[in-house]
């Protein structure tokens, strides 16, 4: 993996990656005026863990045409974009609009607790070409993003105030996104936020028990039911889990734990992009079309201590209940916390294994 850190003019940074060595004359653009991002955090006293408020958010860029596309490539200098033409295949930037920024300061008080939203946000772009996803991209290509989302976690996870890193991707207008060209995002947080939180907690008290990965338990056991698995390959696998809430809720993680992305071995790391890119073809086939989706991947905390109990996986949430109806989170989810599926993962899991793909 060759990379090149950049600095853009409204002082953000761009890292391009790719597979060939990138021409180091390159320049990094910025589109439009400078936003002063100095987003705060407050605490919700009844449920404990904080709430990020950002308002200058509203005015990000929302679905705009093609031609005003700003994480296309820049072909006209006077209306730049945020990213530079040359040879490269993904770029990592700043993100212009941000919830989580190491500029954070002076949180206006309030009658609950108030702390400046230090942390970082950035965009992944997987990569130039605007029309097409992260399922038709080629397995060395998939295989290089993993690299930048280490990469990126490495270095991120590495600053002392980054407790936890989060990479994902929202895909489709029904999951909210506001940008068609293929991307996702990495948060860097000042603190473990409540769903990894309470999974490691889960994973913690396990090993402390059994000595073993609680993850690594299940996925053997997934392997030896067989019923529910999409990909199995010699390092790493996808299945929907028996405990699954969502319907065509997908997991995909290497066989064996490591608790941080750049801790993947390079065969392990190859494995996991053709499970990842298995998944995501048989989920466009199955609906014949291109399926909306968040994807999630779930590390350990970065916050210097060892987790031997922590397996690093990515979860994916679709949208859809069935081939024709949406499915909304609503009151028991949303409310309660407690998820009520209508249907059984066994059931979806034979219609995505009865969906033949062909991975070059």
């Amino acid at each position: 993996m060759y990379s090149l850190t950049l600095q853009k003019p409204d002082g953000r940074q761009l890292i391009l990656y790719s597979r060939r060595p990138i021409d180091p004359t390159l320049s990094a653009p910025a589109p439009g005026e400078t936003i002063r991002a100095n987003p705060h955090l407050r605490w919700h006293p009844l449920r404990g863990e904080w709430v990020t408020y950002a308002s200058y958010r509203q005015g990000r860029t929302f679905m705009p045409p093609p031609e005003y596309n700003p994480l296309a490539i820049t072909t006209d200098p006077q209306n730049p974009t945020e990213l530079p033409a040359g040879d490269y295949d993904v770029a990592v930037f700043d993100n212009r609009f941000p919830s989580l920024t190491p500029l954070a300061h002076d949180a206006p008080p309030s009658i609950v607790d108030t702390l400046p939203a230090t942390g970082k946000c950035e965009v992944v772009v997987f990569t130039q070409d605007p029309n097409t996803s992260l399922a038709a991209l080629p397995l060395a290509h998939i295989d290089l993003l993993i690299q930048v989302w280490a990469e990126r976690t490495r270095a991120l996870g590495a600053q002392p105030d980054i407790q936890y890193v989060l990479p994902f991707e929202n895909k489709g207008v029904e999951v909210g996104v506001t940008l068609h060209h293929p991307h996702g995002q990495i948060y860097a947080y000042p603190f473990v936020p409540p769903v990894p939180a309470r999974m490691n907690a889960q994973e913690r008290q396990y090993h402390e028990r059994h000595g073993r990965s609680l993850l690594q338990d299940l996925i053997d056991a997934e392997i030896g039911s067989g019923e529910r698995v999409l990909y199995l390959g010699e390092h790493a696998l996808a299945w929907l889990p028996a405990w699954a809430r969502y319907p065509y809720e997908v997991w995909v993680a290497p066989r064996r734990a490591v608790p941080y992305l750049y801790e993947l071995p390079p065969a392990a790391r190859q494995d996991l992009a053709r499970a990842l890119k298995t998944v995501l073809l048989k989920y466009d086939g199955l609906w014949q079309r291109s399926l909306p989706y968040l994807m999630a991947w779930f590390q350990a905390p970065t916050d210097g201590q060892a987790h031997p109990e922590a397996h690093l996986h990515a979860e994916f949430y679709p949208p859809y209940r069935t081939r024709d109806r949406l499915k909304f989170l609503a009151g028991t989810e949303l409310a309660a916390g407690m998820f009520a599926s209508d249907a059984l993962p066994e059931d979806k899991a034979r219609e995505l294994q009865a969906v033949e793909v062909s991975i070059d």
